[in-house]
C-alpha cells in the first residue's frame, strides 16, 4: 500500500465517527462495529483511489452505513443491558423515528456534509429532505424533551459509550484489504481466461472447422489518434452572474442605487466589505469579481457583492466557512453581533449574520454568505440604524445572487424561497463555548472596544458576588476556564470589567450546582447586611436554566454598588456571568440580561463533562 502512515491516520480519526452514526442509526452495537471494520477494509483494498477524493470519510461513510443496515435487517432496536439511562433514552428515541428521518437527523448533527450532500446520500429531493429533517428534529426535540439547539449534545454519551471498544490494529485491516485486492485480481484473471477458452471454442465456421491465421496477411493497425475528453467549460465570474442595481434596490432602502464599480478585487488592500480580514475567501481561488453599490440618498447606504469559484469543492467550502467567520468574529467599527440565522433552500449552504457598529455614524451590518458548488458569494448591505430592512428581504437578495450564478460552470443548488432559521451563533471565542467581544454591548459613551484577555484555566472566579463566591474548581468539574474583558485606555476604576467564567459537570450535578447559586442569592440579604439583590430574569427547565441578579451593595451611608451577575445552563455546560460597573460605564439591566442568554446560546459548543 501506498502511504500506509496517511490510511492508519485517516482510520484512527475515523473509526469511531462512523461507529457513532452507525450504531445511532441501527441501534446494533456489534453489526456497527463489524461494518465499520468491514468498510474500513474495502477502504484500504481501493486506498490509491480512496486518499485522491475530496471527501474520503464520505466514502467510507456510505459503504459502512449500507453494510450496517444490511447486517442489522432481522435485529431487535438496540439490546445491551445495563446501558447509561441518557444513552438509552436517546436510542429508544431514534428507534421511534422512521428510516430516513433517522438518517437525515443523524447525517446532519455528527457530520459536516452539507444539506445537498445528505439530501443526495438518502436520495431525496433537497426540498423534501428538509421536511424530513424537520420533523425527526421536532419529533426528536419532543421525545428527549429538550430544545433543537440541544440536540447534538444527545449524543455525547453515546459517544463516551462507544469509545470504549477496542479496534483491530490498523495493520491487520491493511492485510485485510491486500487480501481482497489480490482475491479480487485471482477472480478476475480466471474470469478472463474462462471468457477467452469460451469464446474460442465457439468462434467456428459453418462445416465446423475451426479458424486458424495460418495463411493470412496480418495488416498493420492503423495509426488513430487518441479520442480526448471534452475539455470542462473553464469556471469563471462573468459581469452579468452579479446583482444589479434594480435587484438591491428592490429590497434594500434607498431614493435610487447605481452601481459604483465592478473588478476583481486585485488592486489596493482588497478589503471591500466591512469585517473583511483578507483580500479572498479562497486565497487558491480560479476567479473572483466585486461590485459595488450605493444608494443616492443622504444616509449613503451600501451594498457590496464579492464572489469567488474555486478549485475544488473543499476549497470552496473553506472558503464559504472563512467569509462566514469575518462577520461572526467582526471587530470593525466596535461591531456587536445581535443575531445569526441559517437560509435554507438557498444553494448548498447559506447564512445570514446581522451586526451593529457603535463607531459614528452607527449603522446595521448585514452579511449574507451562500455557496453553491464551487461559487461563494457574499452580500453585504450596510445602512443607518433604523434604515434597515427586514431580514427577509436581505435573504431574498442573497438568493437572487445564487440564482444568478444558477446553471453556470461549478455551480450547484440553485435557489428556491429562502428560509431564515435561528441557530446558535458561530463559534468564535479561543474556547468555542464562551463569549467574544462581538457579543458585548457599549456601555456609557466609551469609544474605545472591549478587548477580552487570555482564557485561563478557572482557578478563581471573578464573576461571582459576594453572595455566592461560586467555585468552578470543586471535582468533578472539567472544562474550567474563566476569561476577563476590560475597555484599555478608558480610564475607569480597576475593578469595572466583565467576566465569564465556563465548566462543565454531568447532568444533574450541574442542574445541582445553578440550584445552590439561586439558593445562595436568595438567603444572602439576610446574611449580608446592607446587600439587596433583586433577580431582573428567570427561566428554570429539566435542561436549560438562566438566572440574572443586580446585586446592591451598601458601601458607606452615601454609597452603594450594584452589580450584574448571571448564571446559566445548556445540559451538562454551565457559565457565570459577572459584570462590575464604572460611573463612567454602566450597563443597562435589559442589554446584561441579553448577553447572558447570548452566554447560554454560546454554551452550544461545550464540550461534555471529561467524567460522569
Amino acid at each position: 500500500m501506498r502511504d500506509p502512515d496517511q490510511f492508519d491516520e485517516f482510520y484512527r480519526d475515523v473509526r469511531t465517527r462512523l461507529l457513532l452514526l452507525t450504531y445511532c442509526l441501527t441501534g446494533d452495537l456489534p453489526s456497527s462495529r463489524a461494518a465499520v471494520r468491514d468498510a474500513f477494509v474495502v477502504t484500504a483494498h481501493h486506498w490509491r483511489k480512496v486518499r485522491r477524493l475530496e471527501d474520503p470519510e464520505a466514502w467510507v461513510r456510505v459503504r459502512a452505513c449500507a453494510h450496517a443496515q444490511r447486517r442489522h435487517t432481522a435485529k431487535l432496536w438496540h439490546r445491551e443491558k445495563g446501558l447509561d439511562p441518557d444513552v438509552k433514552a436517546t436510542l429508544d428515541a431514534l428507534g421511534k423515528l422512521p428510516l430516513v428521518q433517522r438518517k437525515m437527523l443523524l447525517l446532519t448533527e455528527l457530520t459536516t456534509a452539507s444539506l445537498a450532500e445528505i439530501a443526495r446520500e438518502v436520495g431525496l429531493p433537497r426540498p423534501e429532505a428538509e421536511r424530513e429533517l424537520q420533523s425527526a428534529t421536532s419529533q426528536l426535540s419532543m421525545l428527549r424533551e429538550v430544545p433543537t439547539t440541544s440536540i447534538r449534545t444527545l449524543f455525547d454519551p453515546v459517544r463516551a459509550y462507544v469509545e470504549d471498544g477496542r479496534w483491530p490494529r490498523s495493520t491487520i485491516i491493511r492485510r485485510s484489504g491486500a487480501a481482497r485486492r489480490r482475491t479480487h485480481t485471482v477472480i478476475g484473471i480466471a474470469a478472463t481466461v474462462a471468457a477467452l477458452v469460451v469464446t474460442g471454442t465457439l468462434v467456428t465456421d459453418a462445416g465446423g472447422v475451426r479458424p486458424t491465421l495460418a495463411g493470412e496477411r496480418v495488416e498493420a493497425p492503423q495509426k488513430h489518434k487518441p479520442t480526448l475528453a471534452p475539455t470542462p467549460e473553464p469556471i469563471d465570474v462573468p459581469e452579468e452572474t452579479m446583482l444589479t442595481a434594480a435587484q438591491v434596490g428592490a429590497r434594500v432602502p434607498g431614493a435610487t442605487w447605481t452601481i459604483t464599480g465592478t473588478d476583481d478585487n486585485s488592486t489596493g488592500d482588497g478589503l471591500a466589505m466591512p469585517c473583511q480580514a483578507d483580500r479572498y475567501a479562497d486565497a487558491k481561488g480560479r476567479a473572483a469579481l466585486v461590485r459595488t453599490f450605493r444608494s443616492s440618498d443622504k444616509h449613503a447606504s451600501e451594498v457590496v457583492q464579492a464572489t469567488q469559484a474555486s478549485a475544488t469543492k473543499r476549497g470552496a467550502a473553506r472558503a464559504y466557512r472563512t467569509a462566514v467567520g469575518w462577520f461572526a468574529a467582526c471587530t470593525d467599527d466596535r461591531a456587536q453581533l445581535l443575531y445569526t440565522r441559517d437560509v435554507a433552500n438557498v444553494g448548498d449552504e447559506a447564512t445570514l449574520i446581522v451586526l451593529r457598529t457603535w463607531s459614528d455614524p452607527r449603522s446595521t451590518v448585514v452579511a449574507g454568505v451562500a455557496r453553491t458548488g464551487l461559487l461563494t458569494t457574499t452580500v453585504v448591505a450596510r445602512t443607518p440604524v433604523g434604515h434597515s430592512p427586514a431580514s427577509s428581504k436581505y435573504a431574498t437578495l442573497l438568493s437572487a445572487a445564487v440564482t444568478e450564478l444558477c446553471g453556470r460552470p461549478g455551480a450547484g443548488t440553485c435557489a428556491a424561497v429562502p428560509r431564515l432559521l435561528e441557530v446558535a451563533p458561530v463559534p468564535v471565542a479561543t474556547v468555542p463555548g464562551m463569549l467574544a467581544e462581538v457579543d458585548l454591548p457599549p456601555v456609557g459613551d466609551l469609544r474605545r472596544p472591549w478587548v477580552g484577555t487570555e482564557p485561563r484555566q478557572a482557578r478563581d472566579n471573578a464573576a461571582a458576588t459576594a453572595c455566592d463566591r461560586t467555585d468552578f474548581r470543586a471535582k468533578p468539574m472539567s472544562n474550567a476556564v474563566t476569561r476577563t474583558f476590560l475597555v484599555p485606555g478608558a480610564k475607569l476604576r480597576a475593578e469595572f470589567g466583565l467576566t465569564e467564567t465556563v465548566g462543565s459537570l454531568p447532568e444533574r450535578r450541574a442542574a445541582a450546582f445553578v440550584d445552590d447559586v439561586r439558593d445562595r442569592l436568595a438567603r444572602c440579604p439576610k446574611k449580608l447586611f446592607g446587600t439587596q439583590v433583586d433577580r431582573i430574569s428567570h427561566v428554570a427547565g429539566k435542561h436549560r436554566d438562566l438566572t440574572v441578579w443586580r446585586v446592591t451593595t451598601e458601601v458607606t451611608d452615601e454609597r452603594s454598588v450594584s452589580f450584574l451577575m448571571g448564571i446559566v445552563r445548556d445540559g451538562t455546560s454551565l457559565a457565570q456571568v459577572g459584570f462590575v460597573p464604572d460611573p463612567k460605564a454602566e450597563m443597562r439591566g435589559a442589554a446584561f440580561v441579553t448577553l447572558v442568554e447570548r452566554a447560554l446560546a454560546r454554551l452550544e459548543a461545550m464540550p461534555p463533562p471529561k467524567s460522569g
